[in-house]
């Protein structure tokens, strides 16, 4: 539908007994008109078109530009790349997020990194992504640094995740409670707030570890400046020395989030790291907010997995068997315990599907024939019927015994 056919709707509302009786005549009216109608057969698909356009299975990028962010910290904008199929970027809900599949040694693997840039950005034709390089990050975050340049081909999913606004569910003030390169998404829903495609309020508290790695300061602080009315923004330094001024020193706390907020009153979304989400799991449980009040965004697999109440303590550090069924292929691989089952099947290059790798979007669903896995309690998004059924989240399961598993082939 074009706007053209929206300005054709009429609704007139009478009173709920005249409303109900329409409905009797809905299903003679459409009768009426399906007899009027063309018997020729319909050539174009735009609604299907335009579903294509905005949930594609993946997209074909490049690197057109990056920026060097802070000492730890770049920024990568992606452009459509038009020869290989992409010839414009899929739309999207500040705060989601983009899945890569990136080949390395003849290995596909995925990581999910939230979009930093604006959804109306996307429209003209680049999205951002802001990486931070952590020493304990694995071996992409490495391979990227080292690898990507300008002109260096990427392929992505289309956007994904929950973490973003939505009027029907959240309050019209957000707190945000960001910590290190989870600053991502805050700038690209600041951005949203401040260019008015989105009817809120945001309050955003932002923890770092040190001063000259702030992500985004400036940019942050001259928006806040400029819509002091919709934006306020505030820095949570843990270094042990601060010369930035207007800053908070310590971590965000409970006491430190009531200075600031009104928490009753306010849809709470968070991103950063694992350690962030365990302490404010703790500070915000003291709200006693309903669930439904708190966001967050997907932070990837576990990685102390087997400190985690109900991992079996017989089991850590052992490496079992997977016997895989993938395709028309059978193939047994080694998996170690404290290692998720998506993380085995990704070193044993069967390129297994995945996108958030924190058991939410599950596009990893494995079925589990044989065996048992430990599930993170904090990362089990499954369905029941899926619970019953013997279905699991590879990325947020993990080998306790030897497993048979019939794995989704999508590469």
């Amino acid at each position: 539908m074009s706007d053209k056919d929206f300005e054709k709707v009429d609704i007139t509302i009478r009173s709920n007994t005249k409303d109900i009786f329409a409905f009797t005549k809905l299903v003679p009216n459409r009768i009426k008109r399906i007899k009027k109608a063309s018997n020729e057969s319909i050539t174009d698909d735009p609604i299907n078109d335009l579903a294509k356009k905005l949930h594609p299975k993946l997209q074909y990028l490049q690197i057109d530009q990056i920026i060097e962010e802070t000492k730890s910290t770049r920024t990568y904008r992606l452009v459509p790349d038009a020869k290989r199929g992409t010839e414009q970027l899929a739309y999207f809900r500040a705060g989601q997020y983009l899945s890569l599949k990136v080949e390395i040694n003849e290995e596909w693997i995925t990581r999910p990194y939230s979009i930093s840039s604006s959804p109306r950005e996307s429209l003209e034709g680049y999205y951002e992504i802001t990486i931070k390089k952590e020493e304990d990050e694995g071996f992409l975050t490495p391979f990227i640094w080292k690898s990507w340049k300008v002109g260096t081909k990427i392929i992505s999913s289309g956007p994904e995740g929950f973490l973003y606004y939505e009027p029907l569910r959240d309050k019209k003030q957000i707190l945000g409670l960001a910590g290190g390169s989870g600053i991502t998404p805050f700038r690209s829903l600041a951005k949203s707030i401040a260019a008015g495609d989105i009817d809120a309020k945001l309050t955003l508290l932002y923890g770092c570890s040190d001063e000259d790695d702030i992500i985004f300061y400036e940019e942050l602080k001259a928006l806040e400046k400029a819509h002091p009315e919709k934006l306020k923004v505030v820095i949570v330094l843990s270094c042990e020395e601060i010369t930035l001024k207007g800053c908070e020193a310590g971590f965000i706390t409970k006491e430190l989030i009531e200075k600031y907020a009104d928490v009753a009153n306010n849809s709470v979304f968070i991103c950063g790291p694992q350690i962030m989400y365990d302490f404010i799991k703790k500070q915000l449980k003291r709200f006693n907010l309903p669930p439904k009040q708190i966001r967050r965004e997907a932070f990837g697999e576990i990685k102390n997995i087997s400190e985690f109440s109900g991992f079996p303590n017989d089991a850590v550090d052992k490496t079992f068997t997977i016997k895989a069924h993938i395709g028309g292929m059978v193939k047994e691989i080694p998996a170690k315990s404290t290692q998720s089952v998506l993380v085995a099947l990704e070193r044993a290059r069967l390129a297994p599907p995945s996108k958030c790798r924190s058991g939410e979007c599950g596009f990893c669903r494995t079925l589990l024939i044989d065996g048992n896995v430990y599930v993170s309690p904090i990362s089990d998004w499954r369905r029941e019927a899926d619970k019953k059924f013997n279905y699991i989240h590879a990325c947020s399961s993990y080998p306790i015994t030897d497993l048979e598993l019939i794995i989704p082939r999508t590469i």
